[in-house]
């Protein structure tokens, strides 16, 4: 893809999406990575470490839409279409593999469990480099989790999705 096509997509909305942080899936996510913390399972815990109530480990917004996200409670102006899919899509037709890149979690104030959270994700940047004789595209997307009763962001997610031809 030419750069004049990449960054079409910048500014395109990638989702919209309403998650209820529940303590089952935060503690099945930190046995996940290994954290044995009892601040992540055991209200008590987070009590006496001076929290409100159990917060959520630092990657946990990673899967907040996988664990969190109920059918029936979704916005009804969710975006039409798929940014991503436009670009990986024909890219992945050629050939190549798909790489995780960068992940990046910048927090507003810690997330808890009971919190009901609104994301909203966009295209940030989509740009090429070549690399070893390779084309690597690059497409990075932004979401900003606001609590759905002060509109206030909680944390924001960057995600960067890497093609190597």
């Amino acid at each position: 893809m030419s750069d004049d096509e990449l960054s079409k997509i910048i500014g395109k909305p990638m989702s919209k999406s309403r998650v209820v942080v529940e303590r089952g899936p935060v503690a099945n996510f930190a046995t996940a990575v290994c954290d044995s913390n009892r601040v992540y399972r055991d209200p008590r815990a987070a009590a006496e470490a001076g929290l409100k109530a159990i917060p959520v480990p630092p990657t946990y917004p990673f899967v907040m839409q996988t664990w969190g996200e109920f059918a029936e409670e979704q916005p009804t102006d969710k975006p039409k279409g798929n940014p991503m899919g436009e670009v990986i899509g024909p890219l992945m037709a050629k050939g190549g593999i798909i790489l995780h890149g960068e992940q990046e979690f910048i927090y507003h104030r810690p997330v808890f469990v009971g919190d009901v959270l609104v994301g909203e994700g966009h295209v940030v940047d989509a740009y090429a480099k070549e690399s070893k004789g390779k084309t690597m595209t690059f497409l990075v997307t932004e979401t900003v989790w606001r609590d759905e009763a002060t509109s206030e962001p909680v944390v924001t997610s960057r995600f960067n999705l890497i093609h190597r031809g």
